[in-house]
């Protein structure tokens, strides 16, 4: 964990691996150096991951990944003794199995749970218990006291709302929060052309183009929550190999529009949650963004 003096430093190396995130990483750094546990609230793609990924490396601790659902019982997060050496032996500490949790607080890691809010609400408490207390007791075992860089960082999707529970005041008034929104366009641009490795003419106009379809479905009114910038970079990469099938080498040829509209349904059909009272279809939508993009914007933005 960098000192006050390197806290600086360590956020412009991080800031190196992460495009358009700047006041998200410097709230998040502040947050975690400041020994808060904190809870990320955004949709999926927004970097939330990317960022932890890169503080924790700046660091050389472990971020340690478990997904929030009904499965998820305090033994699974805790951890267990081993049914096989407890028949054998005894329920010894040398016969427990550490979860998540504990591997976390003795080695000082994050443990990042997505999905927060799926999580029972007796597993909610014992990571109370230790974010409260920066210690556990585990029966059998003993008090498992944390390492002063243990964190507990949360993640939620606040658009689903299905099967998720609504967070007690208790687990509110232990976590820090922070709203993460998708990008800016210039960012997303930024991203899918960095993480597609598109070049040329036709690599140009594929980002520009599937970066603004996929922003046009976060605003459609007939869908809930739209596709992340993940769905822009699967465009681009579809609409390259259906360009190479189809013998297009520049964003005039005939058939270019026609491609990326079938990258499009490949691409985004899966990322977008329509309304539960919309009488329509992911390939509809679709079609009617594709149609205000490539007919009715340039028809709009001619001369005359």
């Amino acid at each position: 964990m960098p000192t006050d003096d390197g806290l600086a430093g360590a956020r412009e190396r991080i800031a190196s691996h992460i495009v358009g995130r700047e006041r998200e990483l410097e709230l998040t750094l502040a947050a975690v150096a400041a020994g808060r546990d904190i809870i990320l609230e955004g949709p999926p793609g927004t970097s939330k991951t990317t960022m932890l990924k890169a503080i924790t490396e700046e660091w050389g601790i472990p971020l340690l990944f478990v997904e929030g659902n009904a499965d998820l019982t305090p033994a699974k997060i805790v951890g267990h003794h081993n049914p096989a050496r407890v028949l054998r032996e005894d329920y010894s500490a040398d016969n427990f199995v550490a979860g998540p949790l504990v591997e976390a607080m003795e080695a000082g890691g994050f443990l990042y749970i997505e999905e927060f809010n799926r999580a029972p609400e007796d597993t909610l408490n014992t990571l109370l218990t230790a974010m409260a207390d920066r210690s556990i007791a585990v029966p059998r075992v003993g008090t498992i006291a944390a390492a002063p860089t243990f964190r507990v960082i949360a993640s939620m999707n606040p658009y689903d709302n299905v099967g998720t529970t609504r967070l007690s005041t208790s687990v509110h008034d232990r976590l820090n929060r922070l709203s993460i929104g998708y990008q800016d366009e210039q960012a997303e641009r930024a991203i899918v052309a960095l993480r597609t490795r598109a070049s040329g003419a036709l690599g140009d106009r594929l980002v520009d183009d599937a970066v603004a379809v996929t922003r046009a479905t976060r605003r459609h009114p007939e869908v809930r929550q739209g596709s992340s910038v993940r769905g822009a970079i699967d465009c681009v990469l579809v609409a390259e190999q259906l360009a190479g099938l189809r013998g297009i080498r520049d964003p005039d040829d005939e058939g270019y529009r026609e491609a990326v509209f079938d990258a499009m349904i490949v691409s985004l059909s899966g990322r977008i949650h329509l309304d539960e009272a919309a009488e329509t279809t992911p390939e509809r939508v679709l079609r009617e963004i594709w149609e205000d993009h490539f007919v009715l914007e340039p028809a709009a933005a001619a001369p005359g």
